[in-house]
């Protein structure tokens, strides 16, 4: 094996040696992926697959234009590169700003604390999602729909550039996706979960209780009165705080999307508060164990921790080595890409809120009339603008959770939000569900966490008043 990659190594540093001197910078990565892809929608098997994929992508800068090509046939590397560094000098007019990284020469892999996925047969991961299956429809007969996905990649990656780093990583990610529909009469509610693990098969295997939990809210939401639209203070648990931070908040973080938009730019300006000083908000692959983890980014920069507010303001954002070149800020490991097909662009690693010191039971004391939210069906942002929908709620009365409601819709900016929390829990969770999405590259492994909150002023949707 060793034998087999110094021989990629000196075949890759030959080919960059000979076209390197015709651009600025040049990368070539290769990717080799397998895995699995199942989904089950009630007793149908809508897709049951194994694939592997063999491919690799060239990126090439000439006076700040970037040209880009991906193929799947090795022989072929050599006009590929041509391509790539023919588009980079058609563009490039400019002057190529990236920011300075050490020369890496490394080999690793993430380490997997349980069984790989690889080991397990097709057939035996079918199974599992039939049994999930069997326990969404066992718990009760008004459930019509039903569906379960299960999906595995094992990835290897080899990076080599024209400064000299040569990086082989491996990692292997999974997830399930649960959902289940139910209906009294032209009333239907739907209830859903997901998860991943980047660590073992075994994460996936003792979910019951919780495929469980996805059909029973919607049964129970049946019967559930709609919640009284109106503006409340509002509690969220860990998992909405998670998706609220990753959404509203991370995004804006990418320095990508600041330096395209000098609007923008001037909002998520460097040095302004928003939000309380008990409020501090982190981004990073370098904490282990994540799916949003790994030891070095898709340009080569290590992992790292970023601190994007501290004390309630602004000190970071997120970098690719182009964007902290051209803001004079250092590189943050951020420039990640789905597969060989997509260039990297800045992404979100693990996004998540630092504990505060509320009791969470604190966290009510107070609220006259308000919404406890927990969990989250779907959401959208739009720029600084969110609209989330939670999974279960219940109406605060009298600083005490009260009865459940449903159609609890959560809108607003994310700035004033921030401005508006009133209260950080002492509590934390990782929400290993995630998978994000920007331009056009969808279901990128991320991790989110943080504490409960208590915000004031938020605008649930619901039923009129």
């Amino acid at each position: 094996m060793q034998t087999l990659l110094a021989d990629v190594q000196n075949v890759l540093s030959d080919l960059l040696k000979r076209y390197s001197s015709r651009v600025d910078y040049l990368m070539i990565r290769l990717e080799e992926a397998e895995g699995t892809d199942i989904l089950l929608r009630g007793d149908k098997v809508e897709t049951l697959s194994e694939g592997i994929s063999i491919g690799g992508q060239i990126r090439a800068c000439y006076k700040g234009g970037w040209g880009f090509s991906s193929f799947n046939q090795l022989s072929t590397i050599s006009d590929r590169i041509e391509e790539a560094i023919a588009a980079a000098r058609i563009v490039g007019d400019e002057e190529t700003i990236l920011a300075p990284v050490d020369i890496v020469q490394s080999v690793c892999i993430l380490p997997l604390t349980g069984t790989d996925p690889r080991q397990i047969s097709l057939k035996k991961k079918k199974e599992l999602c039939d049994r999930y299956t069997e326990l969404l429809k066992s718990v009760d007969s008004r459930i019509t729909t039903t569906s379960v996905r299960y999906g595995d990649s094992a990835q290897r990656v080899i990076l080599a550039t024209s400064e000299g780093t040569f990086i082989e990583q491996s990692w292997v990610d999974m997830e399930m996706r649960f959902a289940a529909t139910a209906r009294n009469g032209e009333t239907v509610q739907t209830g859903r979960e997901t998860t991943g693990s980047r660590k073992a098969f075994e994460d996936l295997m003792g979910l019951d209780e919780q495929v469980k939990e996805a059909a029973q809210r919607a049964v129970a939401a049946l019967s559930l009165p709609s919640v009284k639209g109106n503006t409340y203070t509002v509690v969220i648990d860990p998992i909405l705080t998670g998706l609220f931070v990753h959404e509203a908040f991370g995004h804006l973080s990418e320095a990508d999307m600041a330096y395209e938009n000098p609007d923008l730019l001037e909002v998520m300006t460097i040095g302004r508060r928003f939000g309380p000083k008990e409020l501090q908000i982190f981004d990073g692959a370098a904490p282990q164990g994540h799916r949003g983890s790994y030891f070095y980014d898709d340009e080569g920069t290590p992992a790292t921790t970023t601190k994007l507010i501290e004390d309630g303001v602004l000190i970071g954002r997120l970098h690719s080595r182009e964007t902290a070149g051209k803001l004079g800020e250092a590189p943050t490991g951020n420039a990640r890409c789905l597969s060989y097909h997509y260039p990297p662009i800045v992404r979100m690693t693990n996004t998540w809120i630092e504990r505060g010191n509320t009791p969470v039971a604190d966290l009510f004391g107070g609220i006259k009339e308000g919404v406890y939210a927990r969990n989250w069906l779907g959401g959208m942002t739009n720029g600084e603008m969110f609209t989330f929908s939670a999974g279960e709620a219940w109406m605060i009365r009298n600083g005490k959770i009260a009865e459940p409601v449903k159609d609890v819709t959560l809108s607003g900016n994310v700035f004033q939000t921030l401005a508006d929390i009133e209260a950080i829990g002492d509590d934390f969770y990782w929400d290993e569900s995630g998978g994000c999405g920007k331009g056009g590259q969808n279901g990128l492994a991320v991790g989110c966490g943080g504490p409960s909150l208590r915000i004031r002023d938020v605008v649930v949707g619901g039923e009129v008043a």
